[in-house]
């Protein structure tokens, strides 16, 4: 599936919303199903809990949704907010990741 064709997908389950609580919508559930994304990793690593990594799939689905949303609301398809990000990984890192491009990198 393309990105686009995702967001068209995705954004049908949507509620009704204005463009500003699609942002608003979008950042605060970013932020919540991180959250679980990080929760499961802290009790992998500290707690002894098995990898699931369907779970973790079906959290990173959830977070696509918001970001589908989000982009939305700001008025870009994903296919855009991925080349956008291509490009600025460019511009920063030209030959690929160097440490001493990340330490001393423009913003």
């Amino acid at each position: 599936m393309q990105a686009d064709e995702y967001q068209k997908k995705a954004l049908t389950t949507a509620s009704r919303m204005t463009e500003d609580d699609m942002v608003l919508n979008g950042a605060l559930g970013l932020n919540g199903e991180a959250g679980e994304v990080a929760d499961h990793i802290k009790k992998v690593r500290f707690q002894g809990h098995a990898m699931d990594k369907a779970h973790l799939a079906d959290e990173l689905g959830d977070i696509l949704w918001y970001i589908a949303v989000m982009s939305e609301g700001l008025g870009y398809t994903l296919s855009e907010v991925m080349e956008m990000n291509v490009a600025k990984l460019k511009k920063r890192y030209p030959n690929g990741f160097e440490v001493e491009k990340s330490i001393n990198r423009e913003k």
